[in-house]
């Protein structure tokens, strides 16, 4: 039976817990919580395929990220078990302490990157999608290729709307560095990534993906970097305008797990 990358390398640390975890854990997940999530799945991908219907793209070209910040194992259980496989943490720490407990999961770190923990998010992490600066690429680049772990599969994390509040490659410093982040052999360059800012109605959100799109399109024009056509943008209140705009990836916690 194959493990994730996270719950493998977690396993390595014991934990304690007391026997009613493990009972729950032996007893497998709520069947209602299993329902409730598989209706919540079915529903964002309708919206997903509608999406993609509008704007002439194939559904099977879009993974579904669930955010699951704050939500304990047993939900996540549940919630693998109903389809979602593929999971999305913000801090290291949570998701160390989480993957042995959520068995079958994959997981994208999707939140800012200490540089102090690079080493155990690669770890830990299938992708990692915050990658911010040219600095934390580089340590990721050594670091990946002293664990064995090259290629790493890593987003360029954009600030395409120049938002103070978040982190990001400006889009004319990614251009200008964008050579030597391609020359960074331990790692596979999957694609952009922003986290779009918020907005009075999703429709305004859509001027962010178009732009990511078209930074996307522009740095591979030039052939010269290997440079993924992934972009990761879209949460829930916004997805279905990202998808519109060309999303291979959104990111989506509250219509799942409700708010937190």
């Amino acid at each position: 039976i194959s493990r994730s990358r996270a719950s493998c390398a977690a396993a390595t640390k014991r934990t304690r817990t007391s026997p009613s975890t493990a009972l729950d854990f032996d007893s497998g997940p709520d069947p209602k919580d299993v329902a409730s999530f598989g209706a919540s799945r079915s529903s964002i991908l309708r919206v997903v395929a509608d999406a993609c219907a509008r704007s002439g793209r194939d559904p099977h070209d879009v993974t579904l990220v669930a955010v699951s910040k704050t939500v304990d194992p047993a939900r996540l259980r549940a919630a693998v078990a109903a389809g979602f496989g593929l999971l999305g943490e913000n801090r290291v720490q949570e998701a160390e302490a989480k993957a042995p407990l959520v068995p079958g999961a994959r997981w994208h770190l999707i939140g800012p990157l200490q540089s102090n923990k690079a080493r155990r998010a690669i770890e830990l992490f299938d992708t990692i999608e915050a990658v911010d600066s040219l600095d934390l690429a580089r340590r990721l680049d050594r670091l990946a290729g002293e664990a064995g772990r090259a290629p790493l599969d890593v987003y360029l994390q954009v600030n395409v709307d120049r938002d103070a509040a978040k982190a990001g490659f400006l889009p004319e410093a990614l251009e200008a560095e964008f050579a030597e982040l391609g020359s960074m052999s331990n790692l596979r360059l999957l694609g952009l990534m922003t986290v779009g800012r918020l907005t009075e109605s999703a429709e305004e959100a859509r001027p962010t993906f178009a732009r990511l799109r078209e930074l996307s399109l522009r740095l591979r024009s030039g052939g010269a970097v290997d440079l993924g056509a992934g972009l990761s943008m879209g949460m829930t209140d916004d997805y279905p305008i990202a998808v519109e705009e060309g999303a291979t990836v959104v990111r989506v916690g509250r219509a799942i797990f409700g708010a937190r």
